[in-house]
């Protein structure tokens, strides 16, 4: 038992945490002279390391992660979700939204052409709710900070968020607070040639460089606030606004996530350096799930689609699913990390 612990906290903190990445870091800038305890130094090191490692860890997973979507073009995924019915159909939706891409704009218009391709409102909003909050690519960054006890509990309920939510609203038959392009657009069922294992290969690295050009930029502002947070930032600040003895961090983290636009890969920096500094578990993983689900380019875009009603009903609903997680991850913080 102790042997197989031991290979896993090497995984955990040498090849996901690249542990040794930020001593050799430190140790080239000590070797230049500077001291990594001055709060300067001690930013370049954070911004350095934090910015090299989401590099290769992100470029890894979505080659991954795009090979393995290769396999589910809208047309099969449309099959796939077709097959199920009730509460079935929600799950498989949330679980297909794992493999898909990782902000919620990207996931709008693939929600959008399963509606009119006449998929039921709810099993569309499973997946439209699970996409941009679950993935594959979350699962494995937040190994790499939090730990695998927390890497897979998130997981776990954000996917019983996205159940839960798309079947209510597929309960309460909202369906007519659909755009009615949406609703009588149709669709064209055009299925995917197939694919050669070279044809998914440079698929994969398409698709690796186009996310990884999209999402660079909110990375290097992510590690930018991380960073300051991290070395300038004073402890009992964070503490004193997220910590425990603020019993509404969670709903504070929550609102300030809602106007922000980035993915997984921006927020894991901030959240990194927010849970050194004593900010709460549950507390930071609301603002990482408002984020990457609530984010006002994707609503903006999402209005398009649905009525007022249906959008006030996502948010609400999203919203309060967020507001659970945060407290019940800051319950159980103590029995996890």
């Amino acid at each position: 038992m102790q042997i197989l612990k031991a290979i896993w906290d090497f995984f955990q903190n040498q090849i996901l945490g690249m542990k040794w990445l930020n001593e050799l870091i430190g140790g080239g800038l000590s070797a230049l002279g500077l001291d990594t305890t001055n709060r300067w130094v001690g930013s370049i090191q954070f911004f350095a390391y934090d910015v090299i490692k989401i590099t290769v860890l992100l470029c890894f997973l979505i080659f991954i992660i795009s090979y393995i979507q290769s396999y589910f073009p809208p047309e099969r995924s449309k099959r796939i979700l077709g097959r199920f019915h009730g509460i079935g159909a929600n799950s498989v939706a949330a679980l297909l939204g794992t493999v898909t891409p990782f902000c919620s704009c990207s996931s709008i218009p693939l929600f959008i052409g399963f509606t009119s391709a006449g998929l039921p409102l709810g099993v569309t909003f499973s997946f439209l709710i699970s996409s941009p909050m679950v993935d594959l690519g979350s699962l494995v960054l937040l190994m790499s900070i939090f730990g695998a006890k927390v890497a897979v509990i998130y997981v776990i309920v954000g996917l019983i968020i996205a159940i839960v939510g798309g079947t209510i609203i597929e309960k309460l038959h909202m369906e007519k607070h659909v755009e009615s392009f949406i609703m009588t657009a149709g669709s064209v069922d055009i299925e995917s040639p197939d694919l050669t294992r070279k044809d998914r290969l440079v698929y994969a690295k398409e698709q690796m460089l186009t996310t990884f050009k999209k999402v660079f930029l909110y990375i290097l502002i992510g590690v930018g606030i991380g960073a300051v947070i991290h070395n300038w930032i004073p402890e009992e600040w964070v503490a004193a606004v997220l910590g425990s003895n603020n019993p509404f961090g969670v709903i504070l983290a929550t609102i300030i996530g809602v106007p922000m636009y980035a993915d997984i890969f921006g927020t894991i920096p901030i959240a990194e350096a927010l849970l050194s500094k004593g900010a709460q578990l549950g507390t930071i993983l609301s603002f990482m799930m408002a984020v990457t689900t609530l984010s006002l380019p994707s609503m903006i875009i999402l209005r398009k689609a649905v009525k007022p009603k249906l959008m006030a009903l996502f948010i609400a609903i999203c919203t309060i699913g967020i507001i659970i997680v945060g407290y019940f991850f800051n319950a159980i913080q103590s029995l996890i990390i």
